[in-house]
């Protein structure tokens, strides 16, 4: 486990004062995997991380060490403003949400594209 993402949950969570208790709570996620993520034991998969930072306030990315700042907003990550817009959309689209949480070079037309395809396998896979 990245070593970040164990310092960085740990910061956060004592700066909020949320305890592992108040955060499984808060996400859904069991106690003992919290701990075992704070202890290094096992590493977290995408969406429990993603929970997390949501709970917490804080990007995903951030949790896991690429960010310089905790937020968790897309204002200012486009450069395009109709690009960051529908990335907004996205953002609050809970089957979109982690396809696009770090895909600052994209564009608008390849966001909507790829949000065509994974609606068309969808459709493919309740038939």
């Amino acid at each position: 486990m990245s070593i970040h993402f164990i310092n960085r949950l740990k910061s956060i969570m004592s700066e909020r004062k949320i305890t592992q208790s108040e955060l499984s709570k808060r996400t859904g996620i069991r106690q003992s995997s919290i701990s075992d993520w704070l202890n290094g034991r096992y590493e977290p998969k995408q969406d429990k991380i993603y929970l997390i930072a949501q709970a917490l306030g804080v990007s995903p990315s951030w949790l896991l060490g690429y960010d310089e700042t905790t937020s968790n907003q897309t204002e200012g990550y486009y450069v395009d403003p109709e690009t960051a817009e529908f990335a907004e959309y996205l953002r609050t689209r809970p089957e979109a949400r982690l396809l696009f949480s770090a895909s600052r070079g994209i564009s608008k037309e390849d966001m909507e594209k790829a949000v065509e395809y994974i609606e068309l396998l969808k459709l493919k896979q309740n038939k």
